[in-house]
């Protein structure tokens, strides 16, 4: 088995690697201190091809692959896991319009997404009684001649005040059977009856907004359903799928960058009259934080090869997505325990990687749900 990178591969990861040390790392703590979403690092990143990595360079993507961008999103969140969780989603809208939107409303909005025209995109799926359960929701679409009249609520929705489009799931048949009925719809902002809600106070990705969003007899044309209608709940669990190889690359990055500051730290700090380095603990915890990292991201990487490849990878997303979120939060712990009382305040940043890191433990699904999924999908064979 071959797990060279290409030489495309190495120069995307490179590049990125390059943009931020230089753009994000130096902005990173002082977003998250006061919320401020990166407006000019999202443009400039859009710039480079990183907006639409998986769509067709005829809507404005760079069309690089999955594994390039999984490369890419650990690099973005080895400086601020808030740039990264903007730049999944936003891919993330960007590949549901590509593959399912018609041609009218993928030349609308792609080339907004990629160009970074648009800040972001938005992926509303969750509701107040929702969140895993995801085929029980509420909101309502009626068709009503060339139009659908959508009613209900979202919540905890990525980049909800800024996208430029929001992907919505919506009830169209009422009495269908649990998870079918759903239909999904690219609607656009600034559409009457859409209404963004209140921010959420978070713990961590502070410079990600996360909003609430409502409808109110918001009328979405009929151009605007992608796929078929009925079929919305498949095309989400599709969806979820890749964007767990996203998470799962930002886990990834985030952990490596709390581990490796706590390396720099204990390097340069004695007690006992001994280096830090030379206690049997912190080797143990640099040890055991790196060799999970490391497979944690040859998990991901797999994910995004499948995936790349078109090759089924539901349960190796899923095993990626849990395992590098769960790695990655131990890294954070044991960052924090190898410098002492200095981990627990705000003058380092390793508090910041373990705040950011826990909510990758939620998103597209809890840990608790990959663990249905991996088991659902080896026990039905």
């Amino acid at each position: 088995m071959d797990f060279k990178l290409t030489p495309e591969q190495e120069m995307i990861r490179d590049m990125v690697r390059d943009f931020t040390e230089k753009s994000i790392k130096p902005v990173a703590a002082l977003h998250d201190e006061e919320k401020h979403f990166p407006y000019q690092n999202i443009k400039r990143m859009a710039d480079l091809g990183l907006m639409g990595m998986n769509i067709s360079v005829e809507y404005g993507g760079s069309e690089v692959g999955v594994i390039a961008y999984s490369l890419a999103i650990t690099e973005i969140a080895k400086g601020c896991a808030s740039h990264a969780v903007t730049t999944s989603v936003s891919n993330m809208v960007a590949e549901v319009i590509c593959e399912f939107g018609k041609e009218e409303i993928k030349r609308k909005h792609l080339p907004k997404i990629c160009s970074g025209e648009y800040p972001a995109g938005s992926f509303a799926l969750t509701e107040p009684h929702a969140g895993s359960d995801a085929a029980n929701i509420r909101t309502s679409a009626v068709r009503k001649n060339d139009n659908y009249i959508l009613n209900g609520s979202k919540t905890l929705i990525t980049s909800g005040d800024v996208s430029g489009v929001t992907i919505v799931w919506a009830v169209t048949e009422r009495n269908a059977k649990k998870g079918k009925g759903i239909t999904t719809f690219a609607v656009e902002k600034g559409t009457p009856g859409f209404i963004v809600g209140k921010a959420e106070e978070k713990m961590g990705h502070r410079a990600s907004s996360t909003t609430e969003l409502s409808f109110d007899n918001c009328i979405v044309p009929a151009d605007c359903v992608l796929g078929k209608e009925g079929e919305g709940f498949k095309i989400a669990m599709m969806e979820l799928d890749g964007g767990r190889i996203g998470i799962g690359s930002l886990a990834v990055g985030v952990g490596f960058s709390a581990i490796d500051f706590a390396v720099q730290y204990v390097k340069e700090r004695e007690a006992f009259g001994k280096p830090l380095t030379s206690f049997e603990a912190i080797q143990w915890m640099i040890a055991d934080s790196y060799t999970g990292l490391e497979a944690a991201q040859l998990l991901v990487l797999r994910a995004a090869y499948l995936k790349e490849n078109k090759l089924p990878f539901t349960k190796e997303a899923s095993m990626a997505k849990l395992f590098a979120t769960e790695t990655a939060r131990n890294a954070a712990l044991h960052a924090i325990q190898m410098l002492g009382g200095y981990g627990y305040t705000r003058d380092y940043p390793v508090e910041r990687y373990l705040r950011d890191i826990i909510g990758t433990t939620l998103y597209e699904g809890t840990s608790e749900v990959q663990r249905i999924v991996i088991s659902r999908e080896i026990l039905q064979g």
